[in-house]
């Protein structure tokens, strides 16, 4: 059997759902009605900081967050926005974003290039802290 390349995958994935440049991204980011979810593992986040006011939603989690009957749902999920995802180069947000479709979130899309072409761009960014553990 052969194994079908993630590359193929996120080009199927794209196929199905929306994708936004970099410009149709950066205009949503002062739209109230719209939530910008990182997908980026934790350590990315305090490496390279985010997108202002994005929400946090680990990859791994992101369907049990979204489901309303999950034990870890989020109430950020069942809010009336736009979603858009994004990841450090955008083929983990094409196939997450894809995922949530497929499960009936809507409306949502993805960032083309994620956050590396974010950050390349020059456009808002903004740190991410540590936690301090608790003593």
């Amino acid at each position: 059997m052969a194994i079908k390349p993630v590359k193929q995958l996120v080009e199927d994935a794209e196929q199905e759902i929306e994708t936004l440049d970099l410009e149709a991204a950066r205009v949503l980011l002062d739209d109230g009605d719209v939530l910008f979810v990182d997908i980026r593992d934790i350590r990315e986040l305090w490496h390279e900081g985010t997108i202002p006011g994005a929400l946090h939603a680990p990859r791994g989690m992101l369907e049990f967050w979204v489901d309303p009957q999950s034990p870890y749902h989020k109430s950020e999920f069942s809010q009336k926005a736009k979603y858009v995802f994004f990841c450090a180069a955008g083929w983990r947000s094409a196939l997450a974003t894809k995922a949530l479709q497929d499960m009936g979130l809507t409306p949502v899309a993805h960032i083309r290039g994620g956050f590396g072409a974010w950050k390349e761009a020059d456009l808002p960014m903004e740190p991410v802290a540590r936690r301090q553990k608790p003593s």
